[in-house]
């Protein structure tokens, strides 16, 4: 029986003291690959928050850190590029663990040319798709604007 008690007191010290430790927090980030002058719109949605619009011009960084969540984090994203950003591409930025959450770690995408590729020069993962020719009510409704608000 005292072994037991032992046995308690040491797991309890140990759950203890590992979350005493400093977590670090998980981060996605984006770079602006593209030729040319070419400017990357990202609009990324989390399960919590919408993280809104944000717009890179070649060579830039875009980057967001969180903590996961207990129900599982998903961050899904919409890139675009091009004339009008006529081509985009959507999926999935991140996904947590769920239970077991994730501590310090880091996606990173590239958004080249010809497609978004997942850390370093894995293959790519994605191709650009082209979109509807954008209209100013797309622009207006996707931004969640109105013209009364402009007005």
């Amino acid at each position: 029986m005292n072994n037991l008690y032992c046995s308690l007191f040491i797991i309890a010290l140990c759950v203890g003291l590992s979350n005493a430790v400093v977590k670090m927090k998980n981060s996605v980030h984006f770079m602006n690959s593209l030729g040319g002058n070419n400017v990357l719109k990202i609009h990324c949605i989390s399960d919590e928050d919408d993280l809104g619009y944000h717009l890179l011009k070649p060579g830039e960084i875009y980057e967001f850190s969180f903590y996961d969540s207990v129900m599982g984090t998903r961050i899904n994203c919409d890139v675009a590029q091009g004339i009008e950003f006529r081509f985009h591409a959507k999926f999935m930025a991140y996904k947590g663990g769920g239970l077991i959450g994730h501590y310090g770690k880091m996606n990173f995408w590239f958004c080249r040319d010809d497609g978004i590729y997942f850390t370093h020069d894995d293959p790519k993962l994605y191709k650009w798709v082209p979109t509807m020719p954008l209209t100013w009510h797309r622009l207006l409704t996707d931004m969640n604007l109105s013209l009364n608000k402009l007005l």
